[in-house]
């Protein structure tokens, strides 16, 4: 069965947006999609164990939900059970993806008591039989891995090495290990390693960490012979970050309203809840990140945040907003 690698044709450097949990959501990707798309979505990381129950898969749709719009879009998926991947890349393969990536990478305790997340680094052998299973569950679909450069210490080379083993279509390589999580500099010098041991194998390298912009991901790419980026925390209150326009204050706290009303139509109980995610919820304090981060940096952010902080439902928010910019 040949694969239908997207990744192959897109233009290069190839610019990503990193999957966060609680943060790229189905509501804030249509909003990215909207002032500025990246190259590819992703969405935020989902348990392949969870998807392959009754009771959780019908939970769990709500974070593999997308629109035709957010095309390519690739599901990322977590599991330390090649069966359970297989089963559930089988799911993902049927709901119109155009890859599906495994989460390598996340330091959560809760994920790694799972022997997924960070924890793979520390088990090479299960890893490549899980990017194996997830290629055999994919079907035509482009299989990839999002990873960090080792666990307690850097142990690139032997991971890199397990990792192409498998053959996945890219890697993305966050440049910090489990250990320093996100308390050091992000170590673009070790690029060159596997950038050079991907040569010839199809495999694309990709990189992630402290990318500030497109202009220094564009930089980052060339200097260091990736063939894409992936910006995450970038994100945060900047929709407009992929279109590198710059908006105005007025023009921040209209899409926080946006932002805001999508979320709650999406995610609080009523008829668009009920007829997408059948009455599964989330909390609108996921929201308060968002706040925190399109109110700041000009005159009264301060204050208005604390208001914001205050809120639990999106015509509060409105109203809270429209009265600060009527006085502006």
């Amino acid at each position: 069965m040949e694969v239908n690698n997207f990744w192959q044709k897109l233009n290069k450097p190839v610019l990503v947006l990193a999957p966060m949990a609680d943060v790229t959501d189905a509501p804030f990707r249509h909003i990215i999609n909207k002032y500025g798309k990246p190259d590819v979505f992703f969405t935020e990381f989902t348990s392949a164990d969870g998807l392959c129950h009754p009771t959780g898969r019908e939970k769990l749709m709500r974070e593999l939900y997308f629109t035709l719009e957010q095309k390519p879009i690739v599901a990322q998926l977590f599991s330390s059970n090649p069966d359970k991947m297989r089963e559930a890349c089988k799911l993902v393969a049927s709901l119109g993806f155009d890859g599906i990536d495994i989460n390598m990478g996340c330091p959560d305790k809760t994920i790694e008591k799972q022997g997924c997340g960070s924890a793979m680094i520390k088990n090479p052998k299960l890893a490549k039989e899980i990017i194996i299973a997830a290629k055999e569950g994919a079907g035509t679909l482009p299989v990839s891995v999002k990873t960090r450069v080792g666990y307690n210490k850097v142990e690139l080379e032997e991971w890199t090495k397990a990792l192409l083993g498998a053959e996945p279509a890219a890697i993305t390589f966050h440049w910090r290990t489990r250990k320093e999580m996100s308390k050091v500099p992000a170590q673009w010098d070790l690029a060159r390693i596997p950038v050079e041991m991907a040569k010839g194998t199809g495999t694309l390298i990709f990189g992630n960490g402290d990318v500030a912009d497109v202009a220094d991901a564009k930089m980052k790419a060339e200097k260091y012979g990736l063939d894409g980026i992936m910006l995450g925390r970038a994100i945060y209150g900047n929709p407009w970050l992929f279109s590198e326009y710059t908006p105005t204050v007025e023009e921040k706290l209209k899409v926080l309203v946006e932002h805001t009303e999508l979320f709650e139509k999406m995610f609080r109980l009523g008829p668009t809840n009920d007829e997408l995610f059948k009455g599964h919820t989330k909390s609108f304090a996921i929201m308060k990140k968002h706040f925190k981060a399109y109110v700041e940096g000009f005159s009264g952010a301060q204050d208005l945040r604390s208001k914001l902080m205050e809120t639990e439902s999106a015509s509060e928010v409105r109203q809270i907003v429209e009265d600060f910019t009527s006085y502006q």
